[in-house]
């Protein structure tokens, strides 16, 4: 695919960045010696230096005389450690702990069921489908049958394929006995992230086989970004684009699990009062969100699928932070996974969970969250024995093996009044491969990467009116509530280090905001420079050690320079904890619960450099103060906070800015590498040059575009 590129761009002969035509252009001009520009500008220099010497001697540039550093006498200043990594992921996970809502305790079934339906509703239409067009949302389910695979042991495999949404289809295996007769129990089997083999791993299979052989129908969905849906474009870390277009990247998921459970439910022999659903781990999130907020679903198997966010947050390892979609955007603001448990009472449901999860959601670590803190609700309506746990310590790992099997076999028997499953049926040398199980998807099949893209092409902002100054109050209310902005102070500023030496005076501040979250600071000028001359901050998106050079270069004029580095950027924002399933465990992992937690880390941010550039003005004495920014990351939060509060900056300069949001979905920008962009209807409501307009009379400049290197 052909790059994207800036508006105005001009590439560089044989190099490899666009940059515009005035001064990116001109500074990539370089001076050889003998080229007789750069004797004449030699020659200029060398008198000027000579000149200057004389006059500083005998006193009268004095005032004048100012540091000349450069980029590597700095970059060790701004490379000092200032917020430990370690402190700064503790700060914001006991940030998140206190935005968890406390499980549910209703004083009556009665209190429950009203608290329920509302709650249902919320979730479901306001959170989950926010945005999703009504259209998709009620389309109802088309699912194409395909043909049948037939075993001979007294159970036939149909092959279906079916649309989530137009444009994008998937693919489900019905196991279903022969001789389909009368009204029969039905399970929707759900996926985890299994990879490659997707609905053909081997469990599952033996799970739908035995499911079928004793006369329950059994309905094996792919799941996105598995199997047959495994493209690169289906990462679930793409649900993030989603969001930024406009819909909760959760509502794909939820209406893929749905036309599933709508099947069955539309099924002509599938019993409608037993219908049940399990899933391991995606699959037993899977299954919580599902049965919590579609009443259809009569009873539920969740397997190691999800625990409470303190759980998460609080366990060292075996917390799993999880895929972006374990988060969806405000699902959590005010409740929790607890909450979705109580939404099954007095439903029959069943909690598995692994003793030693090598994966994630250790059995011991979240008990008492979700099954100890929840029974009581299902005693208010009497079903405390229709609420179980269990606790798989053969092998005690991340499975659905056969001890979690014959648990959840049990479970369906008694609750759909069936004798008990024969565990011992010889299914193994039934198991079919990937490719005996394929039913095959059109090729030009949308993934969620182009889903997001198209949705993209669909967004019409009006048009600016003439009075753009009622325009714009209007629209800062507007983007103040997208990026959910709460405004915080400086609580203390910690001098932590500082230089004094060759002319440069430095001092490095952990500046603690009154939020809990902090960020790192240095302070630097020359001797000479007075403590109420112009203060430039610099923000970087590679750290503060990447802006030596901006950095160099307003000292060397005589500013005042504060070098910022905002949550999540930096080198106290890098990988921390090794993990030993998932690896380095990312901040974008955290940025991820602030979504779900009803935050925004893109809000947050524009609140700390707000607050920083009131500590600034304050302590220099001066009422605005300019910025400036080297790439998308600190240029869209530089642009909100801008936007917010105008009268706080007289200007912002950008260089490696992106020309739109666009440039996220065009690239594709990921969720790991700028996690804060993915705010949820960004772009759908906004776009850089509308920020610029919102936040005049601030002077936005950019003097340089960043290539877009097409990655798809």
């Amino acid at each position: 695919m052909r790059p994207v590129r800036a508006a105005f761009p001009q590439e560089k002969p044989g190099g490899s960045e666009y940059m515009t035509p005035d001064a990116g252009q001109c500074r990539s001009r370089r001076l050889r010696s003998g080229h007789p520009r750069f004797s004449v500008a030699r020659d200029i220099v060398l008198r000027a230096g000579a000149l200057t010497l004389a006059l500083g001697f005998s006193g009268v540039l004095t005032p004048f005389v100012s540091a000349q550093v450069g980029p590597q006498q700095l970059r060790k200043i701004l490379s000092e450690e200032i917020l430990p990594p370690q402190v700064g992921i503790f700060q914001l996970r006991q940030y998140l702990l206190h935005r968890i809502a406390p499980p549910p305790h209703p004083q009556s079934s009665g209190e429950w069921n009203s608290k329920a339906k509302i709650l249902r509703e919320h979730l479901r239409n306001d959170v989950v489908l926010h945005g999703w067009p009504r259209e998709w949302v009620n389309a109802p389910p088309r699912f194409e049958d395909l043909g049948v695979v037939e075993t001979g042991k007294g159970y036939c495999i149909r092959k279906l394929r079916y649309e989530i949404v137009p444009g994008f289809q998937s693919t489900a295996l019905l196991y279903e006995p022969k001789n389909l007769t009368g009204k029969l129990p039905a399970v929707l089997n759900l996926n985890g992230h299994v990879g490659p083999p997707g609905k053909s791993i081997e469990y599952k299979q033996k799970r739908c086989i035995n499911f079928a052989m004793h006369h329950i129908l059994a309905l094996n969905l792919e799941w996105i970004g598995l199997g047959e849906l495994s493209q690169k474009e289906n990462q679930h870390w793409f649900g993030a684009h989603l969001d930024l277009v406009g819909v909760n990247e959760s509502g794909l998921f939820y209406l893929a699990m749905r036309k599933g459970l709508d099947y069955l439910y539309n099924h002509p022999n599938v019993d409608r009062n037993r219908l049940g659903i399990t899933g391991l781990s995606g699959g037993g999130w899977q299954t919580i969100v599902l049965s919590s907020l579609d009443e259809r679903v009569k009873f539920a198997v969740p397997v190691a699928g999800f625990s409470s966010l303190q759980s998460r947050i609080e366990a060292r390892y075996f917390g799993d932070l999880g895929d972006v979609e374990q988060f969806p955007t405000d699902l959590f603001d005010g409740q929790d996974y607890t909450h979705l448990v109580a939404l099954m009472a007095p439903r029959p449901t069943l909690l598995i969970y692994n003793a030693e999860d090598d994966a994630c959601f250790r059995a011991p670590l979240v008990k008492p969250l979700l099954y100890d803190s929840i029974k009581p609700v299902f005693d208010l309506y009497g079903k405390g024995g229709d609420f179980g746990w269990h606790e798989n310590t053969d092998p005690g790992t991340h499975n659905y093996q056969l001890d979690n099997r014959l648990q959840a076999y049990r479970f369906f028997a008694k609750n759909f009044d069936l004798p008990p499953l024969d565990p011992g049926l010889a299914v193994d040398s039934e198991i079919k491969s990937f490719e005996e199980l394929r039913v095959g998807l059109p090729p030009e099949n949308l993934t969620v990467l182009w889903l997001a893209v198209r949705l993209a092409g669909w967004i019409h902002r009006p048009p600016v009116p003439s009075d753009t100054a009622a325009w714009a109050v209007f629209q800062r209310k507007q983007l103040d509530n997208l990026v959910r902005y709460k405004p915080v102070q400086v609580h203390r500023a910690w001098a932590v280090a500082n230089t004094k030496n060759k002319g440069l005076d430095t001092k490095a501040y952990l500046l603690e905001m009154t939020n809990g979250l902090s960020a790192s600071t240095v302070w630097l000028k020359a001797i000479t420079t007075g403590d109420s001359d112009p203060l430039t901050i610099v923000l970087n998106d590679g750290g503060m050690p990447a802006s030596a050079r901006e950095v160099a270069d307003r000292v060397n004029r005589g500013e005042q320079v504060v070098a910022v580095d905002l949550a999540f950027i930096g080198d106290a924002w890098l990988h921390l904890t090794q993990g030993p399933f998932y690896g380095p465990i990312g901040p974008y992992l955290y940025a991820q619960i602030l979504h779900g937690t009803g935050d925004r880390p893109l809000g947050l941010q524009a609140a700390q450099l707000i607050a920083i550039s009131r500590w600034a003005c304050t302590r220099a004495g001066v009422r605005k103060v300019r910025v400036e920014i080297s790439g998308m990351r600190n240029q869209v939060a530089g642009l909100i906070a801008a936007a917010l509060q105008p009268d706080l900056f007289s200007q912002v300069v950008i260089h490696e800015g992106i020309p739109s949001l666009k440039f996220v979905l065009d690239t594709p920008v990921t969720f790991q590498e700028a996690p804060e962009l993915f705010c949820l209807d960004l772009y759908k409501e906004f776009d850089l040059d509308r920020l610029a307009l919102i936040a005049a009379p601030v002077q936005v400049t950019t003097e340089k575009l960043i290539l877009v290197a097409a990655k798809r």
